[in-house]
């Protein structure tokens, strides 16, 4: 059978880059969320909330939104399970009254310390095979087209 040419601008969804880039994000967090699942018992929105929580001395849910690109009831759920587990706890947002801050309890630090290790060996075993100039050029344009996509949602 012969192969019909294709028309420059048609779609081929296996050559589309939001469709490719998905795939790959989709399966590196499908390899991590199980790792963190069966070592930790966290879903990735949990182990998310808790990192950014370990990054910031206090934090709001709104802003965990905004630094995950989680939606309200991601952050919500998550919070409320890993407050039932005593791995964070809600104080007085000093700076409006209104919100509340996350902070990661003692559990929740310890948990941090046992879980990052792994993340970073997970990434090692994921992104060994390619040198560091191109790892860096990666991560570079990875924020481009973080930016790029923010210019066009606003």
């Amino acid at each position: 059978m012969i192969a019909t040419p294709m028309p420059a601008d048609r779609l081929i969804l296996d050559r589309f880059i939001p469709y490719r880039l998905s795939i790959a994000s989709n399966l590196v967090s499908d390899v991590i969320a199980s790792a963190y699942e069966s070592l930790f018992g966290l879903t990735i929105p949990e182990w998310r909330l808790i990192a950014v929580a370990a990054e910031n001395d206090g934090i709001t849910q709104q802003e965990i939104g905004v630094a995950t690109r989680m939606d309200k009831v991601t952050v919500s759920r998550a919070a409320i399970a890993l407050g039932h587990r005593h791995l964070i706890e809600r104080r007085p947002n000093p700076e409006d009254r209104r919100s509340h801050l996350v902070v990661l309890t003692n559990d929740g630090r310890r948990l941090y310390a046992d879980v990052a290790p792994k993340a970073l060996e997970l990434e090692r075993r994921m992104f060994d095979r390619f040198d560091r100039a191109k790892l860096d050029a990666f991560m570079h344009m990875l924020r481009d087209i973080e930016a790029a996509a923010l210019d066009i949602e606003n």
